[in-house]
């Protein structure tokens, strides 16, 4: 049984900044791809942000320069930073990654249960 686990969310006031983090637990053969979604009430879930295991990334336009997305596989955890957070950033924040179970097994697409970030004076 795979598991990813964010922590990190919570209220903060613009400008300000929050780390989120993502660990992978279970059976893991590989980790491949990790990113970061979010979604607001009423609108379909966005990349926000993604990174390979040859740590190229891509972000949404509307976050770059401001949110730094890493990864630690040592420790299966992909990290988001966010800088300079602005009240469109408010949105329950999903962490995603395909993972192979075992050796021979198909890649599957994992989600983590979500954490809300609120940017609000």
């Amino acid at each position: 049984q795979v598991q990813l686990v964010e922590s990190g969310g919570g209220l903060v006031q613009p400008g300000g900044s929050l780390r989120l983090s993502c660990v992978a637990s279970g059976s893991i053969f590989s980790l491949n791809a990790m990113g970061w979604f979010r979604q607001t009430p009423g609108k379909e879930r966005e990349l926000v942000a993604h990174i390979t295991t040859g740590l190229n990334t891509n972000y949404l336009n509307s976050v770059k320069g401001r949110f730094t997305i890493s990864r630690d596989n040592a420790k299966n955890t992909v990290y988001l930073q966010m800088n300079n957070l602005k009240p469109e950033d408010t949105a329950v924040y999903y962490c995603n990654a395909l993972i192979k179970a075992f050796p021979g097994s198909p890649t599957i697409d994992y989600w983590g249960q979500g954490t809300q970030v609120t940017v609000s004076s």
